[in-house]
């Protein structure tokens, strides 16, 4: 009984796989790369839900991630795989700030050279070309080196909430918001220049510990932030929920003959006879369901790993889309796989979580 239990998940798990795939290639930032009208999502619904071939492949994708969760739920295979595949990832926690400073650093640093604000649709028209791009380069210069760590994400957080009440748009790269307070939660990490600079700063005797207040100020802003250090994996895993049902929504499902445009100019539907109106329909609903999936913490680091998957599959699909504008989100996804769900999570009612051992992120959990 469970070899045949087992050779159904397999079997399920392929479909769903191949469903994936057609919907993930098809995913990413339409922004960046496609132009032209947005078109009437209610006149695309109904002519899409009118073609049985998108109705059958559409029902198929939905029935067979139920009956994998099914499946999986009540046979809980690989359990000593994954218990182990957990406690590599609890090794890793230390990794976390050094995770989050490359995946936010180097975005900034590129879209300061490259002359765009934050996001590559959006043109550095508040302050001028030149301030915004010196602005962005120093600041992901700091997170790059770990320098004033805490105090330059703030910094990007406060600049990036105004300018979003100014440029709507911003609102496609949303994962800047989850990644700068990230950052400001777990600081520099090691190696970092914070962290050098700390300890010279503390060592008996040296000239640099008397003559520098910034460390102490450092210590203090620390010690203000270290009790939410706790909620991290909540903050990542809601604010990168919010940006995938956001994309999912209004880059396919509320703008079709955009997303519709980019399928034509890629040749997607030529690759498979697949209609063009499936795969947009597929990467909305795919990204929609991640978002989803991510906000309430439902098989948590399952969602990061099928979130890489996509953006693998995006970067090669599109070859225009622009790679730095991904890096943010693959680093908030990989912090998912390091952390699990965090406190406030489903996972930790459905038991798809393991135990919080030594994890400084998941520590008590269990109690929320």
């Amino acid at each position: 009984m469970e070899t045949v239990r087992a050779r159904s998940i397999v079997r399920v798990g392929a479909m769903l796989c191949g469903v994936l795939f057609v919907s993930g290639v098809a995913s990413g930032h339409v922004e960046y790369v496609g132009e032209g009208e947005r078109g009437d999502p209610v006149a695309f619904l109904a002519e899409a839900l009118s073609d049985p071939v998108v109705i059958g492949a559409l029902a198929a994708g939905g029935i067979g991630v139920v009956a994998v969760i099914v499946l999986y739920l009540r046979v809980r295979p690989f359990s000593r795989d994954i218990a182990v595949f957990r406690r590599v990832m609890v090794d890793y926690s230390d990794l976390v700030p050094w995770l989050l400073r490359l995946g936010f650093g180097l975005p900034l640093i590129g879209a300061g050279f490259a002359g765009y604000f934050f996001a590559p649709a959006v043109s550095p028209t508040l302050v001028g070309s030149v301030p915004s791009r010196l602005f962005q380069i120093a600041l992901g210069f700091l997170l790059l080196f770990g320098l004033a760590t805490r105090a330059a994400a703030l910094t990007g957080l406060v600049v990036y909430v105004f300018a979003l009440l100014a440029r709507p748009d911003l609102l496609f790269s949303l994962e800047w918001i989850p990644g700068f307070v990230a950052i400001a939660l777990v600081g520099s990490g090691r190696p970092s220049a914070d962290h050098t600079l700390q300890r010279v700063a503390a060592a008996d005797g040296t000239f640099y510990g008397e003559i520098d207040p910034v460390h102490r100020a450092a210590h203090w802003l620390a010690d203000r932030l270290e009790p939410y250090r706790r909620y991290l994996p909540t903050i990542v895993r809601i604010g990168m929920g919010v940006a995938f049902a956001f994309l999912g929504l209004a880059e396919k499902l509320l703008a079709p003959t955009l997303a519709l445009g980019v399928v034509q100019q890629y040749g997607l539907a030529d690759v498979t006879p697949i209609p063009p109106e499936l795969w947009v329909l597929g990467a909305g609903l795919t990204e929609c369901a991640l978002g989803v999936a991510l906000l309430v913490g439902f098989f948590t680091r399952a969602s990061a790993l099928t979130a890489l998957f996509v953006f693998t599959l995006t970067l090669f699909a599109l070859p225009n889309d622009p790679v730095l504008a991904h890096i943010g989100l693959f680093s908030l996804a990989s912090t998912l796989l390091i952390t699990g769900a965090g406190p406030y999570a489903l996972d930790n009612r459905i038991g798809a979580t393991g135990p919080p051992d030594s994890d400084p992120y998941s520590a008590s959990v269990t109690a929320d």
